[in-house]
């Protein structure tokens, strides 16, 4: 590292061209042998004084959020997803497993999604692994983020890694480490990994071919297909057949896992839509190349595609590139089609899987079913109906259902579910699974189908029994590097100068999950303590005795670069025959309080 180029670098902070946490990243590349290989584009970059790229590469270290590692790729910097930051993600792995007690040996699996350079950095991976003496077995090509969880239980591993960034644009990849249980890692594992990879400096590799051919890395693939396929079969509650469907997998895997599913359960009536079929990183017939099964515009392909064709079609199934999540449109009345939320999904194969146990004779009081703190309390009310027990108090992110599942057991697990379409049932895996979502909503869709009803239909009369929910969304995207200090700045004043309305609805009070606290709004008097969970989460609470009762839950996302706000809606339904006015008042409440929350952030971030 030259005087001359620690001067440019230096004068680029002075100047404001680059921030504290770039330089000082900048100098530690630098200044390590290890990184040796990246020296010489680091130094044309500063002689080129390419100084707003070399802050996006450089202003902070990916961190492990509540989906793993996660960001657009990079050729080189701690700030983007590289062979460096894949390598010291693996190493960093690695080595918390030996400091976890597994002194020698031990045995990884991994694989990737269908996105540009996954099966790269899955190899790379493999080899890191291989290096520090692990046994691996590697998928031979892309496969579904619940065909890993599967894998790593089904053959006794300690660790499993997918390669995938889920729905995120083409540009991002990302690491998602499993602990041997089949779920990502939670406490105190995450941060202990981390840990290792911020120390990491000669990382240990292995050719690949080498490593293959002294079997230190196995290639694997079709029996373990064939097993994880027949585990979610078994898991059929109905013989219920006639419906008819299209499935989108948006360029990713699910053909490997849910289309594959679909077929072998018996449904012959749910087509592939051809354009989304091939495995293609840069989703190229996706609107927006964006491949979200939660954003209406991925389906308008497929509707445009229906109504040229006059496809019969009852419902649009759409999985996201890893095939854990799943999307789901119905056709309505009118002959259009009508997007079923991920609460309202969950709350519907909720009370599926209940009446069956019910009508089977086996449903128990110790039965469970799972949701996150953001997920619908349709969900709970529906498990209330039943007698069933529900877990509910969970942070953001799937592995909390998870542990929670090892917490008590999956003799009782009926069904865990989270907003964001993410659904599980069974013992097979421990992360969510869009084929199951996919298997009993077809189920429940061909049974209604018979009776002359459609989802819509089984949600007025949820509805009906536990009064009208509605639920809705807004991300702030804060990105760069000022925009995590944007988002902190929200976070800090929602917790310290907390609105007591938006819009018409006055707000009582705030639970904070970070601080263990619930305030009361405006007095900011002290009604209760949280002892657990404990996380960036703060969630706003109307008049409880109020007709209609609004929630605000916010949080800072752990792998994108936004706040995301959630918004809960239960309106009264007085009697059998007024979901119609329910929907109405809810619905037009809850629009006044978003739109007076969007102005209100807008706000902020202009000050």
């Amino acid at each position: 590292m030259s005087a001359e180029t620690i001067s440019q670098i230096d004068q680029a902070s002075t100047g404001e061209k680059l921030t504290t946490a770039a330089v000082q990243n900048i100098k530690a590349w630098l200044g390590k042998d290890c990184m040796n290989e990246y020296h010489g584009r680091i130094v044309e970059m500063v002689d080129a004084q390419e100084w707003d790229r070399l802050d996006e590469l450089f202003w902070t270290a990916i961190p492990f959020g509540t989906g793993g590692r996660r960001g657009p790729m990079g050729e080189l910097g701690p700030a983007s997803i590289n062979d460096r930051t894949i390598a010291e993600s693996a190493h960093g792995l690695a080595s918390y497993l030996r400091e976890s007690g597994v002194t020698e040996g031990g045995s990884a699996v991994v694989t990737c999604d269908t996105r540009n350079k996954s099966m790269h950095f899955a190899r790379l991976t493999a080899t890191t692994f291989a290096a520090h003496g692990i046994k691996v077995y590697l998928f031979d090509s892309h496969r579904a983020t619940p065909a890993l969880s599967y894998a790593v239980r089904q053959l006794g591993c300690d660790i499993g890694v997918m390669i995938s960034a889920s729905h995120n644009p083409p540009a991002d990849n990302g690491f998602k480490a499993y602990w041997s249980n089949g779920s990502q890692v939670v406490p105190p594992h995450d941060k202990g990994i981390i840990a290792q990879v911020e120390n990491a400096d000669v990382i240990p590799s292995i050719d690949y071919d080498e490593a293959v051919a002294s079997g230190r890395i196995e290639v694997i693939g079709a029996t373990l297909d064939a097993q994880y396929i027949e585990e979610v079969v078994a898991l059929s509650q109905s013989t219920s057949r006639d419906i008819s469907a299209v499935f989108t997998p948006l360029h990713g895997v699910g053909e490997t896992s849910i289309y594959r599913i679909l077929q072998q359960v018996g449904f012959d009536r749910v087509d592939i839509f051809e354009d989304h079929r091939q495995a293609n990183g840069d989703f190229p017939n996706v609107p927006n190349h964006l491949p979200n099964p939660e954003l209406l515009e991925v389906f308008d392909p497929v509707i445009d595609w229906i109504e040229e064709t006059n496809h019969d079609a009852d419902l649009i199934l759409a999985s996201d590139p890893d095939a854990d999540r799943l999307g789901v449109m119905v056709r309505n009345s009118e002959g259009g089609f009508t997007l079923i939320t991920g609460n309202q999904t969950g709350s519907l194969i909720t009370d599926y899987l209940l009446s069956k146990r019910q009508d089977a004779g086996t449903l128990s009081a110790d039965d469970y079913v799972i949701e996150t703190l953001v997920t619908t309390p349709l969900v709970k009310a529906v498990a209330d109906g039943y007698g069933a027990r529900t877990f509910h108090e969970l942070l953001v992110g799937f592995k909390w259902i998870a542990q929670t599942i090892e917490e008590n057991g999956a003799d009782h697990f009926v069904f865990g579910c989270e907003e964001s379409i993410g659904f599980l049932s069974g013992d097979y895996c421990r992360d969510k699974d869009g084929a199951i979502g996919a298997l009993f909503i077809l189920e429940l869709a061909a049974e209604l189908k018979a009776a002359g009803k459609t989802l819509l239909d089984h949600l007025d009369t949820l509805y009906q029994r536990h009064g009208y929910h509605a639920e809705g969304q807004k991300s702030i995207y804060c990105t760069g590097p000022s925009g995590k200090a944007k988002i902190d700045g929200l976070m800090q004043t929602l917790r310290e100068k907390p609105p007591a309305e938006f819009g018409p609805v006055r707000f009582v009070e705030v639970a904070d999950y970070a601080a263990g606290t619930r305030t009361g709004i405006p007095g900011g008097n002290s009604i209760g303590t949280i002892e657990k969970p404990s996380g960036d989460l703060l969630i706003y609470k109307s008049d409880p005795d109020s007709p209609v009762r609004i929630q605000i839950a916010g949080r800072p996302s752990g792998t994108e670069p936004k706040i995301k706000f959630y918004f809960f809606c239960q309106s009264d339904v007085s009697d059998g025959n007024d979901v119609q006015q329910a929907r109405i008042a809810g619905d037009s409440v809850m629009k006044e309080v978003q739109d007076a929350l969007s102005a209100w952030a807008d706000e902020q971030l202009a000050d």
